[in-house]
């Protein structure tokens, strides 16, 4: 299955983005308002300049308590943003999620943000792919 399809399946309520300087504060509200585990940073609306995961503020809150929360986002966020593209396969997008331990990625077409498929979206649309081939299996099998 491709990343469109996963994008597809979702629905789209388009790409929550915050802009830079953006307080921790605020970003966690936004995340728990919108029910999401992550929010993408960008300037422009277009075009990653970070990420933000309700992870990275639940870290810092452990370190430094509440006094945190009144930070920018921009020391918080992870910068090196791993994205992919509408075209590639559920498969590569796993295996790019495990070994980066991350379980969000914005998707890029044209090198404009067009979505983000989350770990859950990405195993979601594989067992439903290895579903489909395992009832073709046994219809083969079954002669049918």
């Amino acid at each position: 299955m491709l990343v469109h399809q996963i994008l597809k399946s979702k629905g789209s309520e388009g790409v929550i983005t915050v802009k830079p300087g953006t307080l921790v504060s605020e970003a966690a509200k936004l995340l728990a308002e919108k029910r999401i585990g992550t929010v993408i940073v960008s300037g422009d609306g277009e075009t990653p300049d970070g990420i933000l995961s309700e992870r990275d503020i639940v870290r810092e809150l452990g370190k430094r308590g509440p006094g945190c929360l009144s930070d920018s986002i921009d020391d918080y966020m992870t910068t090196n943003v791993i994205t992919c593209g509408r075209d590639d396969d559920a498969v590569s997008v796993l295996e790019r999620m495990t070994e980066g331990r991350f379980r969000h990625m914005p998707v890029m077409d044209g090198g404009k943000l067009v979505g983000l498929i989350s770990l859950g979206d990405t195993v979601k649309a594989r067992l439903s792919e290895l579903a489909m081939e395992k009832d073709a299996l046994e219809g083969m099998i079954m002669g049918h």
